[in-house]
């Protein structure tokens, strides 16, 4: 009964513009080697994971595409590319995304997001003058929000690295934060699920809040949290439930 029910979920999702993508994502190999992953995929990930409600699909391909980016993953960004170009993600925001997580993973990690993406704008007529550019008149910057992040930020590591603290107010957070063409919600989004893939649960406290603050449901970031389980893995998601569930009580009292 339950394979049934998922293949019934996955012929929904499979019916969509993205479908032909969605099933590339499972590569032939997988059932010549492991049938049992190949079933857990088809029927569990695609049938199931994918195809909850709690999180639309374009924000399932959006931090699917950010993880497997953090995770240096460039064999599997193709089929994930396009699967989220179908999926409603636009070219513009797969490059900020690109950019962004340079800043938050590492630039190899970006660079060979951009060798991956190439051949596929190309192949879509997707030029890089139809990209966002390099210095975009920026959003407004929440003043107050910022002061509160920049004393913090000065007072605790100042006399530590103040190359870090300048270049972080000057390049992430009056820059990178502010280029329009990401929007705030999917910047924190994509953020999360960098340092979750990453296993920096120290680090979400700020960023899920943030993303909250953005515009990010509880219920989004908990479907957030139990898709990304397959991606990057159940301990490094076990490792982010609590930091969380701290995150959820707080903003509830």
């Amino acid at each position: 009964m339950k394979t049934q029910i998922a293949a019934s979920a996955f012929a929904l999702i499979a019916s969509g513009a993205y479908g032909e993508a969605l099933e590339r994502t499972i590569p032939d190999a997988v059932g010549r080697v492991s049938p049992a992953l190949e079933a857990y995929s088809r029927d569990d990930l695609l049938g199931s994971v994918w195809a909850g409600p709690q999180l639309s699909l374009r924000d399932r391909a959006l931090v699917t595409f950010a993880t497997l980016v953090t995770r240096h993953e460039s064999d599997n960004l193709a089929t994930h590319i396009e699967l989220a170009l179908d999926a409603g993600v636009t070219p513009a925001e797969l490059s900020e995304t690109v950019t962004h997580l340079a800043f938050y993973t590492g630039w190899g990690n970006a660079v060979a997001a951009a060798r991956a993406m190439a051949p596929i704008f190309e192949a879509r007529g997707i030029a890089a003058e139809s990209l966002p550019p390099a210095d975009p008149a920026l959003l407004p910057l929440d003043r107050n929000a910022e002061d509160a992040r920049e004393n913090f930020v000065r007072g605790t590591f100042g006399d530590v690295s103040m190359g870090v603290v300048d270049t972080t107010r000057e390049l992430l957070f009056r820059d990178l934060w502010l280029r329009p063409d990401l929007a705030p919600r999917d910047r924190s989004m994509v953020t999360v699920a960098a340092l979750i893939a990453t296993g920096q649960s120290e680090q979400m406290t700020f960023h899920l809040n943030r993303a909250m603050d953005n515009g990010l449901t509880q219920e989004e970031a908990g479907a957030m949290l139990s898709h990304l389980a397959f991606y990057a893995g159940w301990p490094k998601v076990f490792s982010a439930l609590p930091v969380a569930k701290q995150v959820f009580e707080s903003r509830s009292n």
